[in-house]
């Protein structure tokens, strides 16, 4: 066997999973899940049209590089909403099976294995999969720990020299997964800068891009066009359908950017994973050629964090996030406790922040956080919310000030 698979560490949800083997959760009321960040809005219908419209497509096997149609909706909708060049459709744009496959699968296409100690580096709290990708592609991930203090941006100066000197691939999350920081043009600035001086390549993953409640989010492809970095050297973007058109079961994305990055891993995707089924391409076209399922999107996130925020602004330290779809909670116990207690006493499920995080430097950054992903329609969020404001009137809040850390 792989012996880095004992490398490898439980799944966020099979920690939470354990936790709540311990204890009976409160029959009185029905469970509602705000743990899960699996989007519950409907799929829009004409997806579901195209989907059923191109089942003769079933009949064939599909290309690696997707179909001609399908790169260019997606280079389209690029410059369109980014507001950018029109990329290359057949050197700059690959469609994949999701983001989080090709975020695994990409760091297998980029770490060199034959050089010394080879780096991943990663946000912390992070999305698990960059840990996997580094581990099973023979590297070492190290951490930037995001904290509110800094606004959740990335301190890089967090790492020594020796550290970025071996760093071959740094992910970043824009917006953040868990905390909806979006990264603004300086943060790329630096990073770009680094990236030029280590050589390090940058996989910038972007499937909140599209759940925002005011300005677009900055991408990273925009930002690279506005700093002069036309070319997109060593820049990779990963998107997804899944959270801006609610199809996470349909399984499509792409990676944009870097041409040279983008053909060797499609050279890999050649060997490992499947191309995408020409009837999820078809849909996935008049996905992205439609903005108006988008934009009902967004309207009905901000009518439910309005409403979630107006219940839980009085008993917890909370604000709306930049982008995405998650709240980011300091909790006035451990974060595992407050975790527990809810789903006991109230059947209500979050996730602990500190199964989103590593220790790194002495400090969890997950500690005394909870997550909540706000997915499900505004009745189930709202009496979340409110099961949460009830917990939180039980248990007392003396100790939610803004310096308690929740441990």
């Amino acid at each position: 066997m792989n012996p880095d698979l004992n490398r490898l560490q439980p799944y966020p949800f099979q920690k939470l999973a354990a936790l709540f083997r311990e204890v009976t959760p409160n029959q009185d009321y029905r469970p509602i899940s705000l743990s899960i960040g699996e989007p519950k809005h409907a799929t829009p219908q004409f997806i579901k049209d195209a989907l059923t419209a191109n089942l003769g497509g079933l009949a064939n096997y599909p290309t690696t590089a997707g179909s001609d149609a399908l790169r260019d909706a997606i280079a389209n909708w690029l410059a369109m909403r980014y507001t950018i060049p029109l990329p290359d459709a057949k050197t700059q744009v690959l469609p994949v099976n999701g983001s989080r496959e090709a975020l695994f699968a990409f760091a297998q296409t980029v770490v060199d294995r034959t050089k010394n100690n080879p780096v991943v580096v990663c946000p912390n709290p992070f999305y698990q999969i960059y840990e996997g990708a580094a581990l099973l592609a023979g590297a070492t991930p190290h951490f930037l720990n995001t904290l509110p203090e800094d606004n959740y941006a990335l301190n890089f100066a967090q790492l020594p020299e020796e550290i970025w000197q071996c760093a071959q691939l740094v992910y970043v999350c824009s917006p953040g997964n868990p905390n909806g920081h979006v990264m603004q043009l300086e943060e790329w600035r630096t990073l770009f800068e680094m990236s030029d001086r280590y050589d390090f390549v940058i996989a910038s993953d972007e499937c909140y891009s599209e759940i925002y409640f005011d300005t677009p989010p900055l991408g990273a492809l925009q930002a690279a066009q506005q700093l002069g970095r036309g070319d997109y050297k060593n820049l990779v973007v990963f998107s997804s359908l899944s959270k801006r058109s609610n199809v996470p079961g349909m399984r499509s994305g792409f990676v944009a950017g870097d041409a040279g990055m983008i053909a060797k891993f499609a050279l890999y995707r050649t060997y490992h994973g499947s191309a995408m089924n020409p009837v999820i391409q078809a849909a996935s076209i008049a996905a992205w050629n439609d903005e108006a399922h988008v934009a009902e999107n967004r309207r009905l996130y901000a009518e439910k964090f309005a409403s979630v925020l107006e219940i839980l602004k009085p008993v917890l330290p909370v604000t709306l996030p930049d982008a995405g779809f998650y709240l980011w909670i300091r909790t006035p116990l451990a974060d595992t406790a407050f975790a527990q207690a809810l789903y006991r006493d109230y059947n209500a499920t979050v996730l602990p922040g500190s199964y989103l995080a590593r220790t790194a430097r002495d400090v969890n950054p997950g500690e005394g956080f909870v997550r909540l992903a706000l997915v499900a329609n505004t009745e189930e969020a709202v009496e979340g919310a409110r099961r949460i404001a009830k917990f939180i009137g039980a248990y007392g809040n003396t100790s939610l000030d803004s310096d308690n850390n929740g441990k």
